[in-house]
C-alpha cells in the first residue's frame, strides 16, 4: 500500500499515471456517539416527513463540523499536516456547549443541507480565530479562510433547497478537536491527530 505521503506517480510525459486521488485535509470538532445518534434522528425524521426531498445522505459516523479547510492536494502535503499539528498543539481551549437548533441548505451544485444555530456560542467563534491565528503563525495564511459559518452536513440535496425550519434541539458537548485527512470519493476518514478540549 502506498504511503500517502509519497508524491504521485508520473507517467513519461512528466504528468500523473492514471487517475489523480484527491487529498483533502481539515481541522474539525469530531461528535461524541450520543451526538453523532441525535443528528442521525434528525436525518431519519426529514427523510419521513419530506418523503420527496432526495439527498444523498451522510453516514453518521462522518458526521463533523469543519472549523479549518487546508485544501485539496494531489497527496497528503507532509509540510502542510506538520504545520496543522504544531497549531494543533498551540491551542489552548476549553469544552463548550453548542446548542444546533434549526435546519437549512446552502447553496450549491448539490446544496448542501445542515444542522445550524440561531445563536453561535462564543467559545466556538474563540476556537476558531485561535486556531487560525496559530495556522497563520505555522505558515499557512494562504489555506484559512476569513470567514466561519459553523454547520454540521446530513446529506447533499438532489432536488430543491429546503426552506429553513426548526428542529432538535440538540446540545451538543463540544470536546475534540482533530485533524482529518480524507481521500475525496472513499468512505472514511483517517484521523491524522486529536486534541481533547478540557473542562
Amino acid at each position: 500500500m502506498p504511503n500517502v505521503f509519497d508524491p504521485p506517480q508520473l507517467d513519461l510525459l512528466g504528468g500523473p499515471a492514471g487517475p489523480t486521488r484527491v487529498h483533502r485535509l481539515f481541522f474539525a470538532l469530531m461528535p461524541d456517539e450520543a451526538t453523532r445518534d441525535a443528528f442521525s434522528r434528525i436525518a431519519d425524521a426529514l427523510r419521513r416527513e419530506s418523503p420527496g426531498f432526495r439527498a444523498r445522505w451522510v453516514a453518521p459516523s462522518r458526521y463533523h463540523a469543519t472549523l479549518h479547510f487546508l485544501g485539496d492536494h494531489p497527496m497528503l502535503r507532509e509540510d502542510i499536516a506538520r504545520a496543522a499539528r504544531q497549531a494543533g498543539d498551540a491551542l489552548r481551549a476549553h469544552a463548550f456547549d453548542w446548542t444546533l437548533d434549526n435546519l437549512s441548505t446552502f447553496r450549491g451544485r448539490e446544496p448542501p443541507c445542515v444542522l445550524r444555530s440561531d445563536e453561535v456560542p462564543r467559545p466556538l467563534s474563540e476556537l476558531w480565530q485561535a486556531l487560525r491565528e496559530h495556522l497563520i503563525r505555522a505558515g499557512q495564511g494562504g489555506q484559512v479562510s476569513r470567514t466561519f459559518t459553523p454547520h454540521v452536513t446530513l446529506g447533499y440535496s438532489r432536488s430543491d433547497m429546503l426552506p429553513p425550519r426548526p428542529v432538535g434541539p440538540v446540545t451538543w458537548r463540544v470536546e475534540q478537536l482533530a485533524l482529518i485527512h480524507s481521500i475525496v470519493g472513499q468512505a472514511d476518514y483517517t484521523t491524522l491527530q486529536s486534541w481533547r478540549l478540557p473542562g
